[in-house]
């Protein structure tokens, strides 16, 4: 366990990202985690933070590397080493950052999965189906149709609030990493299932209000301490939808489908700056993988149906 002073170093980190940055609850959580296992290695070796220097940081990575962490995770922790140190240097807890020279193994550029159109929509037609009772296949029809139709992230879409579902709307505010908004144009197929849904929901939150309960703010509701849909229950919905329709579920899972409405959208000819805009990326270098993921695609076609490509 880390001693307590190398604790408050880390506290006090997560609330200057939380007060100053605006960075979302799942990045501080992984800053977290990560600098939590840096404090918990020195602390087995009698270091702390303040004694840690360019090579004891060397040698933790080194020793992520030998428990086979991938490369993209090594480069996370080092970045939140280097974080950490620029903010107890700004604080004057350090007068030097022991990880800045230190070049990071980089993270592997591999291309995101992704579905065709005709494996999203048996995905959409299975989902009607999805469910022991009326309201939960409407429900899982709704949050695939949305999921497709917006390209949010799982958590931005379980966080919504019901009230942004109001009045039958064309576009839905999302609120995304860092509390930023931004929004995103509904489709026909994906409004109907939204309609549909709010009816269902309202009428099973008329009811547990009679017997008692709160009324929830969310879209989906859940039963958890967070209010709404817990990620993890979609996750394994999305799969057990995908074994129903027939798409191998190793390839599904809620972020190839944002991965999918990207890719299509890129397909269909909109603006790369506009799905940038729609998917919240903040830069436009992240959204340029699916250039690449396009790329692959009509290679892949051309193999596969081209008369000269399937020459001996």
């Amino acid at each position: 366990m880390a001693p307590a002073g190398m604790e408050r170093w880390i506290s006090a980190f997560l609330e200057a990202q939380a007060a100053e940055l605006d960075a979302a609850r799942n990045t501080r959580l992984a800053y977290g985690r990560d600098l939590k296992d840096f404090a918990d290695w020195l602390a087995r070796r009698s270091q702390d933070f303040t004694s840690a220097d360019r090579d004891t940081v060397e040698a933790y990575l080194g020793f992520c590397e030998a428990q086979g962490l991938s490369t993209a995770t090594r480069a996370r922790r080092l970045s939140a080493i280097r974080q950490l140190y620029r903010f107890a240097h700004e604080e004057g807890w350090r007068s030097d950052n022991p990880a800045i020279r230190i070049t990071g193994p980089g993270k592997s550029k591999r291309l995101p999965k992704t579905l065709e159109v005709e494996e999203v929509d048996r995905l959409l037609e299975a989902a009607r189906d999805k469910g022991r009772r009326a309201a939960d296949q409407i429900r899982n029809r709704c949050l695939l149709e949305l999921l497709y139709a917006t390209g949010m992230r799982v958590s931005e879409m379980v966080g919504l609030p019901v009230a942004a579902a109001r009045g039958n709307p064309q576009m839905i505010l999302v609120r995304g990493k860092g509390g930023k908004e931004r929004m995103v144009p509904l489709s026909p197929p994906a409004r109907e299932a939204l309609s549909d849904w709010l009816r269902a929901r309202d009428e099973a939150e008329a009811l547990a209000q009679k017997a008692g309960r709160t009324a929830s703010r969310f879209l989906f509701p859940g039963s958890g301490a967070a209010g709404h849909l817990r990620r993890e229950y979609f996750y394994v919905l999305v799969k057990q939808i995908a074994v129903l329709a027939g798409v191998d579920p190793s390839k599904v899972t809620p972020h190839t489908l944002r991965h999918a409405f990207a890719t299509h959208l890129l397909a269909g000819g909109a603006d790369l700056r506009v799905i940038q805009t729609l998917l919240g990326h903040a830069d436009l270098s992240t959204t340029e993988i699916y250039t690449h993921v396009l790329d692959e695609h009509l290679k892949d076609l051309v193999l596969k149906h081209h008369p000269l490509a399937r020459r001996e």
